[in-house]
């Protein structure tokens, strides 16, 4: 009995040890991944092939940049303080203690989410560190070469799930517009269309790829994009359900950094007929351009 006992403990301790290492399939996955095209969008910067971009030569934005733009677009770029400032290939953004609801009547959790957009290839992966019930919990949310899925793992070492698929892919490239305020080099590729609603809203369209979005941005009086809203993206539960959703990303509390003001505030809204779910609810947010 009591060498059962020893074997249990020694099991338990392993286990223990294990799940508190730094190592993880989806951490080496998604590093790998960020590092592979973290180089590709150095070697596009270096060699300037990107034959998407509507602007002009210039190495930092400009009003000639701006100038095809919506009105409320174009005070946002000034309200952020992007004029002079060098136009970003990438960016890489860090968010911490998020508050991460499972779904509608589903227990939040905490999560850490780290992420990386990039401009030429309009690329986006982010990863998702938790735990449930002590146990790690990870994700792999990513939208690679006009491909989107998303990963969950437990216990580092089980795949939960792995929806791709046509309305992933569309999911993923809408995302990816929604943010394209925030690393505002993206908003001027030709890949993204513009258009007028009034001084506090416009539509932006985004293709590529053979897939397509579309959503509207409101803007503050001041200049600042406060949310991006959208009917094209699809809630998909744990349990594999999927419906369409109308879907909102709301931006608040702009601090400035380094001469540029950013969002500290990221929400994501789905509004569902039951009610809205405020399922993704970050502060101090850390967000950094290369």
């Amino acid at each position: 009995m009591l060498i059962i006992i020893s074997v249990v403990l020694l099991i338990a301790a392993i286990i223990v040890v294990f799940f508190n290492i730094p190592w993880s399939r989806a951490s080496r996955e998604f590093r790998i991944l960020a590092e592979r095209l973290m180089t590709e969008a150095e070697g596009e910067a270096t060699t300037s092939t990107d034959t998407t971009s509507t602007t002009t030569e210039s190495d930092v934005f400009t009003e000639d940049d701006i100038a095809h733009l919506p009105l409320p677009v174009q005070n946002h770029f000034r309200y952020c303080g992007y004029l002079g400032t060098p136009k970003m290939s990438a960016m890489r953004i860090k968010f911490k203690d998020v508050d991460f609801s499972m779904g509608l009547n589903k227990p939040t959790i905490k999560i850490d989410y780290t992420q990386y957009n990039f401009v030429g290839a309009l690329n986006r992966i982010a990863y998702i560190d938790s735990s449930m019930y002590g146990i790690p919990f990870e994700g792999i949310d990513s939208f690679v070469g006009g491909k989107g899925s998303m990963k969950g793992m437990l216990a580092k070492l089980f795949t939960l799930f792995n929806q791709t698929g046509p309305a992933m892919d569309r999911a993923s490239l809408v995302t990816f517009l929604a943010e394209s305020l925030v690393i505002p080099n993206v908003a001027l590729q030709s890949n993204i269309t513009w258009q007028a609603i009034d001084d506090l809203h416009a539509q932006a369209t985004i293709s590529y790829r053979g897939i397509s979005g579309s959503g509207i941005f409101t803007f503050a009086e001041n200049g600042a994009m406060i949310s991006f809203t959208t009917d094209d993206r699809e809630a998909t539960d744990f349990d594999g359900q999927s419906r369409q959703i109308r879907w909102t990303a709301i931006l608040d509390d702009y601090v400035e950094k380094d001469g540029i003001k950013v969002p500290n505030v990221l929400q994501s809204i789905w509004h569902y007929p039951e009610g809205d779910l405020l399922y993704f609810d970050s502060k101090d947010i850390e967000i950094e351009f290369i």
